[in-house]
């Protein structure tokens, strides 16, 4: 199809759920192929410093609505994200876009203690003001996900998807996008999906291509047999999962370039958060790590040559600056209530709005309790200039050198070799605490 006369912008985000920053081929792991994840930063921007200010499902999302840091929106594991604030949906269908939501939601506070929360149906007043959604509260079971939602005033049954989660969701996508080709609308879709999140299950096609005793575990994963086996074991499940979700973003990026959409589409690809995978003797998310707070950042698409190609940037990008950076691609102004930075002139040929952060404010605002988990709170910093450090209430806990040890195998957090570089961190980090309306004990040094 040739393409169409232009217009405005278009842009769809794509995330999937635990995906660490790590497990990517241009990350260089050698156990996972992604070539059109590759292939979409090889033509964009890749964000090698983005950052998932709260390693949780629920906290991150509600932060990523909303644009409010988790104390003031989702603090917690299954909180409800008050429907009196505005999403990302109201500045795009203010600037005259439609807007739409396929997959995982969990911002709408569902208990699982009570049941199944894929089966859970969210009112429409809880939808986030999207003029199409068709989700899930939350799903465990990638051959069993239920969705339901509504289409502009039709509501959709709660229904079973055909097949993976991930291939199912993204048919869904691209129908709609196929849809919105045929109008002169400009368009906000996101699509949402749970892997790689565990249980660690892809399609025969993906899971063939990978064995637990071929696994190359990162090198801070310490030697003990029941930590190795088990990142073993998972990991080979866990990069199946994200070769089939790469495989679906290549699907999308067909479609739109069958629509002749591709050049007028930006397309963000991220994640919530990491998953440790035996790091540190570790599993799952909640902790102020590398594999749990690192998250890929690649935007993509758009008009090339309006564009910056090939680059990488070292901007500390976070949850709350997705939502004023996707509006600032599409040229829309960012509502004052939400307070993270635009960092699209990275991606694009124009000029800062204004001063960027030196660093990106980590929470753990409400533990969640659960096994595999960081049980207590805590709040941290990670710098431009390479250096993280983390708390727990009253007490340092972690202190990185980041440029010298990515693996973060050297904490330094009470050495007091390092004190005054420890100190400038700490007023750094209660700066951030203050900033951002948090409330916080911090340690006496």
């Amino acid at each position: 199809m040739a393409a169409k006369e232009q217009r405005a912008s278009n842009l769809i985000w794509i995330f999937g759920d635990q995906h660490r920053a790590q497990a990517l081929g241009l990350a260089g792991d050698a156990n996972v192929s992604t070539p059109n994840i590759d292939a979409l930063a090889a033509e964009g921007v890749t964000f090698e410093r983005a950052v998932s200010g709260s390693p949780l499902c629920c906290p991150y999302r509600g932060s990523l609505l909303s644009g409010r840091y988790p104390h003031k929106a989702v603090p917690g594991h299954q909180m409800q994200l008050s429907p009196d604030l505005f999403t990302i949906a109201q500045p795009f269908k203010a600037a005259g876009y439609s807007t739409a939501w396929f997959g995982k939601w969990h911002v709408d506070g569902f208990q699982e203690r009570e049941g199944r929360a894929a089966f859970h149906q969210i009112p429409r007043e809880r939808r986030g003001g999207f003029d199409t959604w068709i989700g899930y509260e939350n799903n465990n079971a990638q051959y069993d996900a239920w969705v339901h939602g509504h289409r502009g005033g039709e509501e959709v049954e709660l229904q079973r998807l055909a097949g993976y989660e991930t291939d199912a969701l993204t048919d869904v996508l691209i129908e709609h996008i196929r849809g919105q080709a045929q109008g002169d609308t400009p368009f906000f879709a996101s699509l949402s999906v749970q892997p790689p999140h565990d249980p660690y299950v892809a399609p025969p096609e993906a899971m063939g291509r990978h064995s637990p005793g071929r696994i190359e575990l990162r090198a801070n994963v310490p030697p003990v047999a029941r930590i190795v086996e088990r990142a073993r074991r998972e990991l080979a499940g866990y990069y199946a999962m994200i070769e089939n979700l790469d495989v679906n973003l290549g699907r999308v990026v067909s479609a739109l370039r069958e629509e002749g959409l591709y050049d007028d589409t930006h397309i963000v690809f991220f994640s919530d958060h990491g998953d440790m995978h035996g790091s540190h003797g570790q599993f799952r998310k909640t902790a102020p790590w590398e594999e749990s707070i690192r998250v890929p950042c690649v935007v993509g698409g758009g008009r090339r040559y309006e564009m910056k190609s090939g680059t990488r940037s070292d901007a500390p990008i976070n949850h709350v600056d997705m939502g004023p950076t996707a509006l600032g691609l599409c040229g829309i102004e960012v509502p004052d209530w939400m307070p993270g930075t635009d960092y699209s002139h990275h991606r694009l040929r124009k000029v800062a709005s204004g001063v960027e952060p030196d660093s990106a404010y980590l929470q753990l605002v409400v533990p969640t309790g659960h096994g595999d988990s960081v049980d207590r709170p805590w709040r941290g910093i990670v710098t431009r200039d390479g250096w993280k450090y983390a708390v727990l209430e009253g007490q340092p806990w972690m202190m990185f050198n980041l440029a010298e040890d990515p693996f973060e195998l050297v904490n330094i957090a009470h050495n007091t070799a390092f004190r005054v570089e420890r100190a400038r961190l700490q007023k750094r980090l209660s700066e951030w605490i203050d900033e951002t309306g948090d409330v916080f004990t911090l340690p006496e040094l």
